[in-house]
């Protein structure tokens, strides 16, 4: 607590200051949690308010799984049909839950903001950490940024949708450069809504995250009463032959690939439970608590969207009538044939309320990764983003991501498709990270890491190696070309942008001296350390998820 106190009064938040070592460090913090983060090798500086239900939210709404499967529904479908979307949806909810599990535990062996990367780096050992690290920071930064902007954009194409609904003379055609100007505004402003709101202190955010996750069950309670109903009175249910067993290639792609397509959409939806990994520095019992957030965020997305995905697969109108819609989110004049004109402006504005918190959740994450990689001393500016204010709150790397966001947004000025392509990276290089950490468990550092309150036992080594396939498959899904035969407009950006910022991490591990971050010596060091406090572990956490 002396520590965190005497460097926040100073203001100084230096890389000598901030990253230290992890065997050297006396145990002068008063509770585990700070004494768990010294052996992580940094001091502790973020407030430490957040309790399991906030850590669980951090990633819950920032899933925000309604939200995800009504975007993306109609394009799944698009891919092997209503049979191929529902199957690859139960298949990608196992290998989430398989994910989650192996992440969970080497999230409560480490414990800190840095996350995915941190992990990558220490599942990858002494000898290719750095590189490692340097690479998956890239990646993740990347992945988070893009899907805050995109969030908001999603967010303003809801608001923007009510043109064609109430059928008024202002165009909704993406390709007219005024729409996209005033698609371009309306996506700033709620950037700018949901990016204040995490200015607030931790103790006030934390309730931040407990609405947001209110605003997703309510968001999930109407669609499985209401919708439903609306439905059954005005365009009627889709057979269970339609809802469930028919085919259909949209994608132009053979049969086999065309099915394996479907993923994208449900692979797209369920990711992102790596948030509580983010915020495990600010959550209380951490080495638990982080744990248990990550594994059953992840679990009841994917569990409590299988309900949602069969009442869409009855109560959606069938494709050819959604692709009659002239709009920039569809669902709304879905919502309008079914809840009527007033109905479904209640609907609507649920959505964009979820939306716009769960782009302030998200950015959550993200400024957490800016915050961990600039402590470290590795970007321009380190001091001043790294630091904190008196709230315990890195208000600097918040600003940084909203300015980066804001960045990023522009890019739907000159093209639909710009944007679009930045977008459609946002999923990619965080299934790349996921199986990069379970290479590394399985083949570089086979059986460490389990020392943690939250252990998966016995269970460990068979879901490390079972989530390597499966994340690598959603690389592969989520790069490929969508539409086929493949041109210029409908090429897939995202395996290009992947390689860009691939290509950015390995010239970083070049350039970036290696006392400056995550040298070897102390990667070996975290690693020893760990190791030699085994003992302090709480002996009544243990073995499998509760």
């Amino acid at each position: 607590m002396a520590t965190m106190r005497s460097t926040k009064q100073t203001g100084a938040h230096t890389h000598d200051q901030e990253v230290i070592d992890p065997l050297s460090t006396p145990r002068t913090s008063f509770n585990s949690d700070e004494q768990q983060l010294q052996r992580l090798g940094y001091k502790p500086v973020l407030h430490r308010s957040f309790q399991l239900i906030d850590n669980f939210s951090a990633a819950f709404a920032a899933m925000y799984f309604v939200g995800g499967i009504r975007v993306t529904y109609f394009l799944g479908i698009g891919a092997g049909g209503p049979l191929a979307y529902w199957t690859s949806y139960l298949v990608t909810c196992v290998f989430t839950f398989i994910t989650a599990g192996m992440l969970a535990e080497i999230c409560s062996a480490l414990p800190a903001a840095g996350s995915l990367y941190f992990w990558a780096a220490e599942a990858a050992g002494p000898r290719y950490g750095r590189l490692t690290g340097f690479i998956v920071a890239w990646w993740t930064t990347t992945a988070w940024t893009t899907f805050t902007a995109s969030v908001s954009q999603s967010a303003a194409n809801y608001m923007l949708a009510e043109i064609s609904v109430f059928d008024l003379s202002f165009t909704t055609d993406t390709t007219d450069v005024k729409f996209r100007a005033v698609q371009w505004i309306c996506a700033e402003a709620l950037l700018a809504v949901a990016m204040g709101i995490q200015y607030l202190p931790p103790k006030t955010y934390k309730y931040v995250f407990r609405v947001a996750s209110a605003v997703v069950l309510l968001d999930f309670i109407l669609n499985i009463i209401w919708f439903p109903i609306a439905v059954s009175k005005t365009y009627g249910f889709r057979s269970a032959h339609d809802a469930f067993l028919t085919q259909y290639n949209g994608t132009g792609a053979s049969t086999g690939w065309d099915w394996c397509l479907s993923f994208l959409s449900t692979a797209g939806i369920l990711v992102g439970y790596d948030a509580s990994g983010h915020v495990a520095e600010e959550t209380k019992h951490a080495s638990r608590n982080a744990a248990r957030g990550l594994w059953w965020s992840a679990f009841w997305s994917a569990v409590l969207g299988i309900p949602i995905v069969i009442l869409f697969l009855f109560c959606a109108p069938d494709i050819d009538t959604f692709l009659s819609f002239v709009s920039p989110q569809p669902f709304v004049n879905v919502y309008a044939l079914a809840l009527g004109q007033g109905g479904h402006i209640l609907m609507n504005i649920i959505c964009i309320v979820g939306l716009v918190l769960n782009c302030s959740v998200a950015s959550v994450a993200a400024s957490r990764l800016v915050f961990a990689v600039a402590r470290d001393g590795v970007l321009p500016f380190s001091d001043w983003i790294a630091r904190v204010d008196h709230h315990g709150n890195p208000r600097n790397a918040i600003t940084v991501i909203w300015l980066v966001s804001s960045l990023l947004l522009l890019t739907i000025l000159p093209s639909a498709v710009a944007f679009t392509s930045l977008v459609s990276a946002a999923g990619v290089p965080t299934f790349a990270a996921y199986g990069v950490v379970a290479l590394g468990r399985a083949f570089l550092t086979p059986g460490e890491f389990t020392d943690g309150a939250w252990r998966l036992g016995f269970l460990s080594r068979p879901l490390i190696f079972l989530s390597i396939p499966f994340n690598w498959f959603a690389v592969a899904v989520l790069v490929s070309p969508y539409v086929f035969p493949v041109t210029a407009q409908t090429l897939n950006y995202a395996g290009i942008i992947l390689g860009a910022i691939t290509i950015f991490g390995f010239i970083s591990w070049l350039v970036v001296p290696e006392h400056r971050w995550l040298e070897k010596r102390r990667l070996l060091a975290v690693r020893q350390a760990q190791s030699s406090n085994l003992a302090t572990t709480d002996s009544s956490s243990d073995l499998t998820p509760k």
